[in-house]
């Protein structure tokens, strides 16, 4: 079923109650989620972005419900993942020869995830722009690498609607769609996940790209992503945000992340939290088990916090796999101006400190040479030492 957007827009994506995680596990969702396609109907009828793979003949279906397939002029494939590609396939089945405006680099990842089909690509570039009737037109801006190389956003005049593919979008599912009727606490915390957790890799390449369209002169009245609430109340503030959370984002938080084999390391991670708030009450702490805790909703707590502290025990010469793994996506995910610190307990060799240290230097932290290394179970001679390293941590 379509919903209004604005003017000869409407919404005619998916919304997906049941949907729990997103790239295979790597992603978790607790609010479901939507997959937006949009169409227009001015002279001409435009259909910017499919949906997901499993919900193509659905998706089908219902657009057949709105509209003869055979009006559709172009179509328009901001993004090639197949969250957004899916249903190109059954849909160029009934309609081979429409036109599809997308990038370069969006024919190659088209072609590579469903073949060379001889469908009617026309590549586009930042700044191109089509015709579509009644004195509007959509022009093109490529947002490469925000957050795969054959990204980009689509500006249609006015209307002045910025359809901003993966950019400004939250796994969030918004039955009315827009952003003043969704829960705002849930809406901005589902908005930072999905920066910290997405597109935090990108940040120099996002500041450079708001720039850019701040210099095109747009006037931007709605922001329409194709995941999530569609931007329509105040619509800049999420540019806003992306343009804060873009800069080494921190706030006045500790996050300390652990697992623990025979409950010493997890000792140590609550002496650290106990004194933390001790030396600086208005610091916020969160505690989290690594191997009982969501990893994307940890993520985002360390986007947020402006020092972490990891701990893991020794085993095997190294640290536990499950801190070992969560260290990797630490990496990946590019963090900037944050300090760090290293705990943990031991029984025989004792490497683990060392290890995370270097690791949390790896994923560009600063790394603070006072740690906690416990033999065994923490002592107070090892507690003792907690103080000093709070203070260094706490900068």
């Amino acid at each position: 079923m379509r919903k209004h957007v604005k003017g000869n827009v409407s919404w005619i994506g998916y919304v997906d109650w049941e949907l729990e995680s997103f790239h295979g596990d790597d992603y978790s969702i607790y609010n479901g989620s939507s997959q937006n396609a949009y169409l227009i109907e001015e002279e001409k009828t435009v259909l910017v972005d499919t949906i997901w793979v499993p919900h193509r003949f659905d998706f089908i279906e219902n657009l057949k419900k709105e509209i003869d397939l055979h009006k559709i002029d172009y179509i328009i494939a901001n993004h090639g993942e197949c969250d957004h590609s899916g249903a190109l396939t059954t849909l160029m089945e009934e309609i081979p020869d429409t036109p599809i405006y997308c990038t370069a680099n969006a024919v190659r990842s088209i072609e590579g995830q469903y073949g060379k089909r001889g469908w009617n690509f026309h590549v586009v570039k930042t700044g191109d722009s089509l015709d579509i009737g009644n004195g509007k037109k959509l022009i093109f801006v490529e947002m490469r690498m925000l957050h795969w190389p054959d990204s980009m956003a689509t500006y249609m005049t006015g209307d002045n609607i910025l359809f901003s593919m993966d950019a400004f979008g939250q796994h969030y599912a918004v039955e009315e769609l827009f952003n003043d009727k969704a829960d705002q606490c849930l809406l901005n915390r589902e908005a930072m996940k999905y920066f910290a957790n997405i597109l935090n890799p990108f940040a120099p390449i996002l500041t450079k790209k708001l720039e850019e369209i701040g210099k095109l002169n747009l006037p931007i009245e709605m922001i329409a992503p194709s995941h999530g609430a569609i931007w329509r109340t105040d619509p800049l503030q999420i540019v806003e945000k992306y343009a804060q959370w873009a800069d080494a984002y921190q706030e006045n938080q500790v996050t300390i992340a652990y697992d623990t084999m025979w409950n010493g390391t997890e000792a140590i991670a609550h002496k650290i939290a106990s004194e933390i708030h001790a030396q600086s009450p208005d610091t916020v702490v969160k505690v989290f088990n690594i191997a009982k805790s969501d990893k994307n909703e940890v993520m985002t707590e360390v986007f947020k916090s402006k020092a972490i502290a990891v701990g893991s025990p020794t085993v095997g010469c190294s640290i536990l796999s499950s801190v070992a793994g969560w260290l990797e996506f630490l990496k990946q995910l590019k963090f900037k101006n944050k300090r760090a610190a290293a705990f943990g307990c031991y029984g025989w060799s004792g490497e683990s400190v060392k290890i995370l240290q270097a690791k949390l230097k790896e994923s560009g932290f600063d790394v603070i040479d006072d740690n906690i290394r416990s033999q065994w179970n923490p002592e107070e001679s090892d507690y003792a030492a907690v103080p000093e390293l709070v203070k260094h941590l706490l900068g």
